[in-house]
């Protein structure tokens, strides 16, 4: 059925419409044959405009996470707590669903790119990986982003962020302090950067950078960019780098970088020593670590001294904000402090407190 829906629509048939003369038919048909069920118009619509058996989960808005890593079994994450559901997904299904996500995107997934990350239509992340980098089967993680949490008293509410942290971090932002955001995978970053691009005020202008579409921002003036790969023949590859120094051209009151993680560490810290304010992400296990990090990535880009990133990173980092997930799947801002320069060393100040 889904075959005769597809070929209606390269006839110039909607696809609604054609789902429905389809199950129209079909269920004409079932009249005559005894044990034949009627098909439904939405199961119909997930396969042909959806993803499939997919479709339900990313719908459901309780669902953090969903990964496979073979066709024996689904698995998702709820409130952070991992589960495994009674689904299962042959690999011919998996290659057609993963061509059908990537098909909007532009990026591709063969031999020679084993690995791909990309959006998908809803903001979810997706991330592939496939033999022979993996065993056998191939590898599938669809990372989804709250629709719910969407600003800081939303966290409040949520249990995420004491109500006095909240005002902290406010003020921070309205006052056009540089934030760094820290913590560990899954510790809810991502949700907390986009709730503090929330409070800036509507003058403000933000570029957003990353690897691959993440942020959906409130803001009224905002502007995206995402990293590209290289072509079959190694030629126009985007970088983070590359991108960082590229929005310094586009006029931003705020930049807003997805993850540090590489040598765009030194390009960041280059246009915050320019006057830009920043927010950005890092995984860390404290804020003492991050801003560690922070200062030997941009010592790993090189060109420049040990004393030189030390110094610039206590300038120009104003707070660092540390999230975790703790056991029960519950995440929680646990620290904020502020970098302080002290004999040649940055050690941290607290602004706020956990008290759990």
């Amino acid at each position: 059925m889904v075959g005769r829906v597809r070929e209606a629509v390269t006839r110039g048939v909607s696809v609604r419409d054609a789902i429905q003369a389809a199950v129209r038919d079909a269920n004409e048909s079932a009249l005559l044959r005894p044990h034949a069920s009627e098909v439904d118009v939405e199961v119909v619509s997930r396969f042909v405009d959806g993803f499939g058996e997919l479709q339900p989960l990313l719908d459901d808005d309780s669902i953090e996470e969903i990964w496979f890593n073979d066709d024996s079994a689904v698995f998702v994450a709820r409130s952070g707590v991992h589960e495994r559901l009674a689904l299962s997904i042959g690999p011919e299904e998996v290659r057609s669903l993963v061509d059908r996500m990537l098909r909007r995107t532009g990026r591709r997934i063969d031999y020679s790119q084993p690995f791909v990350d990309a959006s998908l239509p809803d903001g979810s992340r997706l991330h592939v990986v496939i033999p022979p980098i993996t065993r056998t089967h191939w590898s599938v993680n669809i990372r989804k982003f709250s629709r719910t949490l969407r600003t800081l008293s939303d966290l409040v509410d949520a249990g995420t962020l004491g109500a006095d942290a909240s005002h902290v971090l406010s003020t921070a932002m309205r006052a056009g302090k540089t934030v760094l955001v820290a913590g560990a995978t899954q510790a809810g970053k991502t949700t907390l950067l986009s709730a503090l691009c929330g409070e800036l005020p509507d003058s403000e202008r933000v570029v957003t950078v990353e690897e691959t579409f993440e942020l959906s921002l409130p803001n009224v003036d905002v502007v995206g960019l995402q990293c590209r790969g290289p072509s079959l023949e190694g030629l126009g590859e985007v970088t983070l780098r590359r991108l960082v120094r590229e929005s310094l051209r586009m006029r931003p009151t705020r930049l807003v970088v997805g993850e540090v993680r590489g040598d765009e560490a030194l390009d960041l810290l280059v246009a915050l020593n320019s006057g830009i304010p920043g927010l950005c992400t890092i995984h860390a296990n404290s804020a003492l670590d991050a801003i560690r990090k922070l200062t030997t990535l941009c010592q790993l880009a090189g060109g420049v001294s040990a004393d030189f990133v030390v110094m610039t990173v206590a300038a120009t980092v104003d707070l660092v904000v540390h999230c975790r997930m703790e056991s029960d799947g519950c995440r929680r801002v646990t620290e904020i402090a502020r970098p302080v320069l002290s004999g040649g060393q940055i050690t941290m100040e607290a602004e706020w407190l956990s008290s759990s």
